[in-house]
Formats: structure tokens, sequence, C-alpha cells
């Protein structure tokens, strides 16, 4: 039988028993949408003309108690999220609070819009509607259809994409899942794969074992999984030693693309090598998606046969993942690869939707990729452009601050959003100037910088400004919180040579400290000075 596509009401049943259909809705009562049901509801509408006629108590249709079931059905489902549940709508408001008086400096972050966040708390978090447009094992699923197909238009369009050349996947929950689909996908069990290691700036879904052997990730476990490596002393990848790893190796899907890497990838260099070792290119752009729809970074869609992202970041929409495949004739000769060559199709479109669902998911979250369509048609804007060139503004001022401060930045700088400072140069960790910097409002994270035991403790952070540029940040405000994080570097060597550095210690120390303290207020104070999006009156 085709799985494809649907065939019965017995498959649909078989497939949806084991799928994943965690659906997340949002309800704010700080914005509370438009009411669905009546005035006092908190549920989400379009038009106050969907909602459901009062009919008198005349027996029509529903009987004399229809009025009373519909009250009962009000009385817990038009409850605000406050009266609902008070407890989690506290610990929702000192969440908000807790955004809006800090700076948010980890570089996969941001703050989406009110529409996005509308779209995720609306009513398609309802619908279950596993399988793609026109091909659901589930009935009613035309305005899903609709809006997945929207979706699918606008990801090709926000990166300039023909649609006889590409197509899109949107349903990934994360770019982890997608890439792991792509890997179900394309390859058998134990096929190799190649990627940046975590140490130089990779990530672990792109396979990783630490230096003891253990498997980090799923990539690792169930694919044979060699990394490559920066050239120590640069910080620069090492394109001479990645080509001689992977002719030894001969990776299936060589992987370029990476979490912590603050410079410019040499797609064509990876193509070349790719060709050579005869290895499907993918790469997963989920730390660069807004530069590259932005056009404000090389774009590997020129040189790579799958691409993979995350669709929140820099790209500034909701959490989860997208996967794009070229289709259409395969124009390239290599030594021998997944895709054929030789001027056969490409196969990859059936391979990849299907190890998406039915292979690794059930339903797809619709509030997601309704969101998705949204903040896909904002980065088609000259406004988002704007957004991004200043998002690289802010990096460099940042950049040229702390290495006026006499800081060791990994490459000496940046060409893309994010810096990676390294701490050891002044006697500190990433684990405990996270930690100092968290008592101060300040959100960073720790990182390893290639050369250190970072299993155990990483030697630097990473720093990013999509998300204070996403408030309104710009240069001089970079400048302030470069400040910020220098004042945060004494406090925590102060805070070692007073309390050492075993970690009980060290944060009953941090508890009570009057640097901590009169630095979090002035944190407070200056971030508070900027918009939050969505909450903004």
């Amino acid at each position: 039988m085709d799985l494809s596509r649907p065939e019965s009401s017995d498959l649909s049943l078989g497939l949806h028993s084991h799928g994943f259909s965690h659906a997340h809705a949002r309800v704010h009562a700080v914005a509370a949408p438009l009411p669905l049901f009546d005035e006092t509801s908190s549920c989400s509408s379009s038009s106050a003309a969907l909602r459901p006629a009062k009919r008198q108590a005349t027996g029509e249709f529903g009987g004399a108690d229809l009025e009373a079931r519909r009250a009962a059905v009000r009385s817990w489902g038009n409850q605000s999220l406050a009266e609902a549940d008070a407890d989690v709508h506290a610990l929702m408001e000192r969440e908000l609070d807790r955004q809006v008086r800090g700076i948010e400096l980890i570089a996969s972050e941001n703050f989406v819009c009110r529409a996005v966040l509308d779209a995720l708390g609306s009513h398609l978090t309802n619908k279950y509607s596993e399988g793609l447009p026109g091909a659901r094992y589930y009935g009613g699923n035309q305005h899903i259809d609709a809006i997945e197909r929207l979706c699918h238009e606008r990801a090709l369009a926000a990166f300039g994409l023909d649609p006889a050349r590409w197509g899109v996947n949107v349903q990934p929950y994360s770019c982890t899942s997608a890439n792991f689909a792509v890997y179900t996908g394309l390859l058998q069990p134990k096929d190799r794969i190649m990627g940046l290691e975590p140490p130089s700036g990779g990530h672990v879904s792109h396979g990783y074992y630490t230096p003891s052997g253990k498997k980090v990730s799923g990539a690792s476990i169930f694919f044979e999984s060699l990394s490559y490596k920066v050239n120590p002393q640069t910080g620069y990848i090492d394109y001479d030693k990645l080509e001689e790893r992977a002719m030894d190796f001969h990776p299936k899907i060589l992987i370029c693309g990476g979490s912590s890497y603050p410079r410019e990838w040499d797609f064509v260099r990876m193509r070349l090598i790719a060709d050579k070792c005869g290895a499907v290119l993918m790469c997963d752009m989920a730390h660069i998606s807004g530069l590259v729809a932005a056009k404000e970074c090389r774009s590997p869609f020129y040189n790579c046969d799958v691409v993979t992202s995350t669709t929140h970041k820099n790209l500034r929409g909701p959490r989860g993942g997208i996967i794009f495949f070229r289709k259409g004739k395969n124009l390239r000769r290599r030594a021998g690869s997944l895709s054929q060559g030789d001027e056969n199709d490409y196969d990859f479109e059936d391979r990849i939707n299907f190890a998406v669902f039915p292979s690794m998911q059930g339903g797809p979250h619709n509030n997601h990729i309704a969101a998705l369509a949204i903040t896909l048609k904002q980065v088609a804007t000259p406004e988002y452009k704007a957004y991004i060139q200043q998002v690289k503004k802010n990096a460099q001022a940042l950049a040229s601050a702390l290495l006026r401060r006499k800081c060791r930045l990994v490459t000496g700088g940046t060409d893309n959003h994010l810096v990676l400072w390294d701490l050891r140069t002044l006697g500190l960790t990433g684990k405990i100037f996270e930690k100092v910097c968290e008592a101060c409002h300040i959100s960073i994270n720790k990182i390893p910088i290639y050369g250190d035991n970072g299993s155990i403790s990483p030697g630097g952070v990473r720093i990013g400004t999509p998300a204070m540029t996403t408030r309104g940040c710009l240069e001089d405000d970079f400048e302030v919180i470069a400040d910020f994080l220098i004042r945060a570097t004494q406090i925590a060597s102060n805070a070692l040579k007073e309390h050492g550095k075993l970690q009980k210690e060290f944060r009953r120390g941090l508890q009570n400290n009057k640097d901590i303290i009169e630095l979090g207020n002035q944190v407070e104070a200056f971030a508070s000075q900027f918009a939050m999006p969505g909450f903004d009156a």
C-alpha cells in the first residue's frame, strides 16, 4: 500500500495512534485576542459573525436543555488563563517580566510579533492534519491545506527559490528533527555522515562522540559520524584537513553549518569536496537563515542539495524546523551519490516527506505553520532586510567594544550575528560567567572553545545580537552592553577569589552581593527602556 496518500480510515487510525500530536496553544491575559463564542471568551476569532447563534430553548435541534449545555461548555471553555490556572498564569507573568527587564544575548533566541503569538494561540491547534496538503488522513482540512500551501509558497519566495527546482517541508517540530528526517530519508542505518564538531562550533545533531566515546545524539547512535574541526590557531574551518578526512571517510552526507561559528562558510569549497567524495551536500543554516534570506551572507542554496533550518532564531518566527530539497533534473556529476546525478531526477522530495511523516512525526502543528507563514511574509520585506543589517552592525559594534577592552574573541571578530568570547584568558569559565550574568539579568550561554575540556568546563560564551536588535537596540546600546559584560567579568573574578570554584559555594556567594544588585538594577533600567514586541502598549 502506498503510504504517501491515505487509502482507508483503518490506515489512518493505525498511524495516528502512534504519532506525536502535542499541540501547543498560547493564551495570555495581557494580550487577549478577539472572542470566539461570547464577549468573555479569551479564544481567538477573525469575526464575530462566526460565533454560534444563541437559540431560544424551544427544542429546535438540541432540545430544551441546549442552553444549559452551552453554558456548561462556556464555564470551562471561555475562562481566561488567569481564571483557569492561576499558578501557570503567575509563572508566565514572571517570565514575561524577566524578558522585558533583562538583556537577551543568547544567539539562538529572539522575540516574535503579536501576529505570530496570535497564530500560535489560535484555534488551529484543534485540528489534526496528518499527511500533506491534498493527501491527509483526516477530513475537514481544506483550510489547513490552504495555510500550509501558502507557507510553502512564502518559504520559497523568502529565499528566492524556483518552485520547479526546490521543494520544502514546513512540518518538522525542530531543526534537530528536520536533520534527522533528512538522514532517515536518504540513508540506511549505519551509513556515514560528517559535520563540524560541537567544540569547533558545530551542532550535536550533525553527529558527535565525546572523547570517551559516548554517543551524544541520535545521529551518532543510528549513523556513523566523523567530525571535522577548526584550525586551533585561527578558529577558522580548515578546509584542507576537512577534504582529507572526507576522502578517507567517504560520508554519504557532508554537512555544513553550525551553532557557534562566527564566520562565513565556503559553500563552493564544500561543494567541490562533496562531489569529490560522492556525498550529498547538506547545510543546516539554522543560525544564519535570516541573513541568507536578507542576502546579508553567502547563500547555501547555490551549492547544496538539502538545506535545513529552525524557524525562530534570527528568522524571528515560531519555534520549529523546515527542510528545503532540490527537485527536477540533477545535472551534477560526482563520484557516486545518493542523488544519482548524470541528468537523472533528484529523488529527495518523496523520501524526505515520507521521513517527516509517517516515519518521524505524527500530525503537524497547524498553529505553528500559520505562524511561520506570517513570519515568512515579513522576511520578504525591506524592513526585515534593514533589521538583519542592523543585527550585523550591532554584532560588529559589540565585537569591537570587547576587543578594545582586551578581550579574546575566537577568530578575532565576526561576519554574522554572534561572537564567541574566550574567557580563559580572564581565568573564568563559561559556566561561572553565565551564572553571574544571569544574576545580573543578562542571558548568555556557555560554549566550549576548541581545545578546552568543554564537556566539563566550557571555556567561553556565545553572545548574539538578534533579540536586542528586535527590541530596538543600536550600536551605541551595544557599547553599553559591552560595559555591563566587562563589569560582570570583574564581579565573577572577585567572587572566585572570595568563594572559590566549588559551584555550591560560588553560587551562595552571589546571593546578596552588592555589586550584583547594583549592576542588576542598571541592567533592568536599561532593558526596560526598549519595546517588547507583542506586549508594548
